[in-house]
């Protein structure tokens, strides 16, 4: 696949965040306000709740509303584990780019040195010129507290009892928590991708070793033959297009074509 596959993907992943929290949108802003102590309304002025909706929403700058039975956003607190389970989602993709980009920027000898992340260390506190992908890392912390945060939250809504729920506080720390760490995750991951370089050479070296290539070559010479040019290929390390001007009748040029990585990321060989 091309790195520009990788990275859309990547993309493909947030949108999926992006659309679970706008689908969440109008739950999260149904309020249980005029509810009272318990949810009936009891001893709420006229017009109290229409006024206030109109306050706040203007303060906040996006429309909220009354729910329709506000003892289910009293005791109840399933809107909160949903969104709390939103930012996870958001969490585990960012821990996912930031494991993909600590492999494929590891190196420079004994990694894969697919890419180059921006130096923003001169080195690590012991060894001089040893640059740290410092960002993935932090970035994993910082998602890794959100899972924590995310257990907290459904063990603290679970503990409603009747119309009450005295976790209250800690639903809002924790979600709020969350929603500050992936805000200054994804600022940060949006500035180390920006600085980004692909290591074409090493990539390209890399490729022409690697013995998946054969695959290719099955219609044209059978599997077991395409298994052993992968054989040797890797145990003499060296281009699988050199062993196969070797060991097969067919020219440089079909062999270039087949073994060429650019049409075999784009599916172009094969239905």
């Amino acid at each position: 696949m091309t790195l520009g596959f990788e990275l859309r993907t990547w993309a493909a992943q947030l949108q999926d965040c992006r659309q679970r929290l706008a689908d969440l949108q109008p739950r999260l802003c149904a309020l249980p306000i005029g509810g009272s102590a318990v949810g009936t309304g009891v001893n709420v002025p006229s017009g109290y709740v229409r006024a206030l909706l109109e306050t706040l929403s203007t303060r906040v700058g996006f429309t909220l509303t009354a729910a329709a039975q506000p003892a289910t956003r009293m005791a109840g607190q399933e809107t909160a584990a949903e969104c709390s389970a939103c930012l996870r989602s958001i969490a585990l993709v960012l821990i996912k780019m930031c494991n993909d980009l600590r492999w494929m920027n590891s190196g420079p000898l004994a990694g894969l040195g697919e890419v180059q992340l921006e130096a923003l260390q001169p080195g690590s506190s012991i060894m001089p010129g040893k640059v740290n992908p410092v960002i993935p890392e932090a970035v994993l912390m910082a998602a890794t507290e959100v899972l924590g945060n995310d257990a907290t939250v459904v063990m603290a809504a679970q503990s409603g009892n009747f119309q009450l729920n005295v976790m209250l506080p800690l639903l809002a720390d924790k979600l709020l928590g969350s929603i500050a760490l992936l805000s200054g995750s994804c600022v940060s991951m949006t500035d180390c991708i920006s600085g980004l370089q692909p290591l074409a050479d090493q990539a390209a070296a890399t490729l022409a070793r690697n013995p998946v290539l054969v695959t290719a070559l099955n219609p044209e010479i059978g599997y077991e033959a395409a298994a052993a040019i992968a054989k040797r290929a890797l145990r003499e390390g060296r281009p699988v297009l050199d062993v196969a001007l070797e060991d097969t009748d067919l020219p440089r040029e079909t062999l270039a074509r087949l073994l060429d990585p650019g049409p075999l990321a784009r599916g172009e060989h094969g239905d």
